[in-house]
């Protein structure tokens, strides 16, 4: 997104903070394709059966976000953490709903590596994750919205930086820390 673009998009948040509802519609063209993008690029790491193409996952992000009445847009970063975010919990509701229809309930314990990789077959490993993520969240924020970021939207190190408003080199120190804390709470979980 070039700087004249998310000029753009920051005006028009600012406006919907201030209860513009034709600045909310004005803002979807702008960061529509950037959205898709995120979601395409996060659906290729899903199951192969996945019930949710790109554009009905934007789709769905959108709805949810005409329903936030109490955001206080910050940014075009905070909004697309904010999508980030959206987007995530779309997922793990699909991946709750799809073991509900297969086995019925329970999270399989697994890897780390596992989760992350989000295994096309196994969507309980999404679930793991979000657990784990939310636990996270607890005691570093800042590391579960790394992750967050580079799994669920799929960001590269240097994009979750902008997100952020932080360096790179933090990004890359609180992801490894993010992945090491995560691991050793799912082998801590596991039973021996």
């Amino acid at each position: 997104m070039g700087p004249e673009l998310s000029k753009q998009v920051s005006e028009l948040l600012a406006s919907w903070n201030n209860g513009d509802a034709k600045a909310r519609e004005a803002l979807m063209p702008l960061v529509y394709d950037e959205l898709r993008k995120l979601a395409a690029s996060h659906l290729r790491r899903e199951r192969n059966d996945h019930t949710l193409q790109p554009t009905a996952l934007v789709h769905e992000v959108y709805l949810r976000l005409a329903e936030q009445k109490n955001v206080q847009w910050q940014d075009k970063s905070h909004f697309f953490g904010v999508t980030a975010n959206l987007m995530r919990r779309i997922l793990v509701d699909h991946a709750r709903a799809h073991l509900a229809d297969k086995r019925g309930s329970g999270l399989p314990k697994v890897s780390l590596n596992e989760a992350i990789a989000m295994s096309r077959e196994r969507p309980a490993e999404l679930l793991a994750l979000d657990e784990s993520l939310t636990q996270l969240a607890a005691t570093d924020p800042q590391q579960s919205r790394i992750v967050e970021l580079r799994v669920f939207a799929g960001l590269t190190i240097e994009q979750t930086a902008e997100v952020l408003g932080i360096s790179p080199a933090t990004v890359k120190r609180d992801w490894n820390l993010a992945k090491a804390w995560l691991l050793r709470e799912i082998e801590k979980a596991e039973p021996s």
